[in-house]
């Protein structure tokens, strides 16, 4: 899809829905029995609880890939969602996802902790399968729709479809950090990314630097300036007409599904569960918990040979003290998560080997997932939580720990590269690089006065109360509503409420 291509060349519904969401899956997974047939059910995580009762109360539809490569299926309903399905083949599989989303943009993006590869022929599947998706929503959206763009995979679908659909109402998220100038530089293709963020009329991003950073890389590369979180933006259409468009910028930090969390908090077989877990592990005094996705950005291997050290120089025991290492597995096909398993295996094996006795393991190494509900538990049963990551957008486990915490018992240690680092800032704040200072917060996390422990977890838990999912997403899309209004035909383009706020936090 180019530029020439215009709105008369898409099938625009009549009976098309004023809310869409676009994002790289569907909210839904499929389940097969033994006997092989398959049944849906919604997908874990906050995105899709938060939208659920969007998509209830305003007819909405939801793009996205089936998780399934080659399968083509047709639009059907399941729970409050009406899901239309957009087919990928094994190939752009490998090409548009594991590779230019997560082998070049997603190690960019978190300031190149890994090598990112540039490959022209993952480029040309990018570009094809964000044509596609767009193309997608634009024969969904209902006059005068609005368009929610979630994440780094789709950074071409907001001009896109502002090309086809010029009627629809656009925003995009970015859930990942977006990086300096410096490091966004390497990408070849960065002017193309940053057309495509700028066809958005409001771009959301998890900190103010984040949205500080995309900003900076906007003005060096396509010469536009934004003012307070506002830019403007044209292009020649088809028939040689002007176009332009306003675009916010800002900080819209994301947070969990608060509720979902206290009833399992609160249910008794999780609290029984939580009991049985430290029973299991021998009543030990202190329980470390790490959960994450077995990934590189997420400092494993620091937390674990800080662990290591300090059982070697005596500071912890495995009789007193157990580290428990939630790695659930991550795009396992792409040979730099292959390499990290091996080395992470490899150095829990070593210390579990030197330290293990006939009744107390060192680390409980576990790489595979697990239910919510067994996670509630594991939250519940952790004295104290590290998250150690190298550089994180947010980190929801940071803010799910604090949220089950109900009697404000238990100790964050926490990575000050995360997002979650500006609203947790009663946490135990470290520089997972600082392997020593790492050591050292986590035997102050387990030496901490109750009280201490106590004053910094109620502060805590009451940013993530009162900042839950729902208020992200409820946020994000008034303040679309208000810039649509602010720039329809008759509006007031000055600095409006939702430019301004744009222009900041909402913390």
């Amino acid at each position: 899809m180019s530029a020439e291509q215009s709105l008369q060349e898409v099938n625009v519904p009549r009976d098309g829905y004023d809310f869409v969401v676009v994002s790289n899956r569907l909210p839904v997974d499929r389940d097969v029995a033994e006997d092989g047939s398959s049944t849906w059910r919604r997908s874990p995580g906050g995105l899709v609880s938060a939208l659920a009762p969007v998509m209830a109360q305003r007819d909405g539809a939801w793009v996205g890939w089936s998780g399934a490569p080659d399968e083509d299926l047709e639009p059907f309903d399941h729970d409050v969602f009406h899901l239309v399905p957009v087919a990928l083949s094994e190939l752009e599989v490998r090409r548009y996802y594991e590779g230019f989303s997560n082998a070049t943009l997603w190690p960019l993006y978190h300031d190149v902790i890994a090598s990112p590869e540039f490959h022209r022929t993952w480029w040309y599947a990018y570009r094809r399968v964000n044509e596609r998706f767009a193309r997608q929503a634009a024969e969904t959206a209902a006059p005068g729709a609005t368009v929610w763009v979630q994440d780094y995979q789709l950074q071409l679908v907001p001009r896109m479809l502002r090309r086809l659909r010029p009627d629809v109402t656009i925003g995009f998220f970015n859930h990942i950090p977006f990086p300096p100038t410096e490091i966004f530089s390497q990408l070849p293709w960065r002017r193309a990314v940053l057309d495509g963020l700028t066809g958005a009329d409001l771009i959301g991003f998890q900190r103010p630097g984040d949205a500080q950073n995309f900003q900076r890389c906007v003005r060096k590369y396509l010469g536009v300036q934004f003012i307070k979180g506002t830019a403007q933006f044209s292009e020649s259409t088809a028939d040689g007409e002007e176009t332009s468009w306003t675009v916010n910028a800002g900080s819209y930090p994301i947070s969990i599904d608060v509720e979902s969390i206290k009833e399992l908090t609160a249910d008794p077989s999780v609290r029984a569960r939580a009991k049985e877990i430290r029973e299991e592990l021998g009543n030990p005094e202190t329980v470390y918990l790490g959960v994450d996705r077995l990934d590189y950005t997420k400092g494993i291997r620091h937390r674990i040979k800080a662990y290591g050290e300090l059982l070697h120089d005596g500071e912890l025991s495995v009789e007193d003290s157990v580290l428990i290492q939630v790695a659930s597995p991550s795009r396992e096909r792409v040979d730099s998560y292959r390499q990290l398993r091996e080395l992470v295996e490899g150095m829990v094996g070593r210390i579990n080997g030197q330290h293990d006795t006939i009744s107390h393991t060192a680390i409980r190494y576990l790489h595979h997932g697990y239910p919510f509900e067994e996670m509630v538990a594991l939250y519940l049963a952790a004295d104290v939580m590290l998250v150690t990551a190298l550089r994180d957008g947010m980190n929801l486990v940071a803010k799910e720990y604090v949220a089950a915490r109900q009697d404000n018992s238990g100790v964050l240690v926490l990575s000050e590269f995360t997002g979650a680092a500006e609203q947790l800032r009663q946490a135990v704040l470290v520089n997972p690089h600082d392997i020593d200072g790492l050591k050292e917060a986590m035997l102050h996390a387990r030496d901490m006065p109750r009280t201490e422990a106590r004053k910094r977890m109620v502060a805590m838990r009451r940013q993530v109360l009162t900042h839950d999912v729902v208020d992200w997403s409820q946020r994000f899309l008034d303040d679309l509503a208000q810039h649509a209004a602010a720039h329809a035909p008759g509006g007031d383009d000055d600095a409006t409420a939702a430019g301004a706020r744009a222009g900041g936090s909402h913390e």
